[in-house]
């Protein structure tokens, strides 16, 4: 690598780090609850190692716990994991043009996007002089790091640490509610931001709490697709 390349990268690290401090916090707190919930099912600690590291899916991961110690049946965990991580389709298609051109960094954008890659991704505000392609690899790459380091921590220690981690799930939904708050202070309007909480709130209603996330984020996607033209307007957008 060039000292010019070296120097875009150490400049675009500085810059992704701050944003991720938050995603560090959650993904660590819940990182060292899935390795100790393999270590109590009785994994070895290499397990939440590995598994952190190549499949990088969070819910999928606690899933994958019940679909190990059951029979073999690779569709169920096909269909189960498609099922489960059928919002990244919608993050997909809204990342097509920021993913594009970024060389080999391409792949792994694309492997490591996750809820919490795709929020800072999508809404940070990059600063000027700043190779966008090197600050969303290490967005992503940080933040695969922070899942891989609590979920190895659990995983060695947890035979040693005897408490209860009911609840600790709940620092990811507070982190969520954050980084929306935040967003919804740079918007120039909520038009957007208000359509998404309403759906959502209707389809948690008429699909329940187990069903509505891709019924929700289908209606979300119809909808905005509609108001596209209207909100460029009001935005001033030719």
């Amino acid at each position: 690598m060039s000292m010019p390349e070296r120097g875009k990268c150490k400049r675009a690290l500085k810059a992704a780090f701050p944003h991720t401090i938050p995603i560090f916090a959650g993904f660590w707190f819940l990182g060292m609850t899935y390795g100790i919930y393999m270590n109590v099912s009785g994994f070895p600690f290499w397990y939440p190692m590995i598994m952190s590291l190549t499949i990088f899916a969070g819910s999928v991961e606690f899933v994958a716990v019940n679909l190990l110690l059951g029979a073999f049946n690779p569709l169920q965990a096909f269909a189960m994991t498609l099922m489960i991580n059928a919002r990244h389709l919608f993050y997909g298609l809204s990342m097509l043009d920021e993913y594009r051109g970024n060389g080999w960094k391409d792949f792994y954008l694309i492997f490591g996007m996750c809820d919490e890659s795709f929020s800072i991704n999508y809404t940070a505000e990059i600063p000027e002089g700043i190779d966008k392609g090197w600050f969303m690899f290490f967005v992503t790459l940080l933040n695969h790091f922070y899942w891989f380091f609590g979920a190895s921590l659990g995983g060695i220690f947890g035979s040693l640490i005897h408490f209860n981690t009911e609840g600790l799930d709940f620092v990811m939904t507070a982190m969520f509610v954050v980084i929306f708050m935040e967003q919804w202070m740079k918007e120039k309007n909520h038009v957007s931001s208000a359509a998404g909480l309403g759906i959502t709130l209707l389809c948690l209603i008429a699909f329940g709490a187990d069903s509505f996330i891709i019924p929700a984020m289908l209606a979300i996607l119809g909808v905005l697709m509609l108001l596209r033209k209207p909100m460029e307007k009001w935005e001033g957008k030719p």
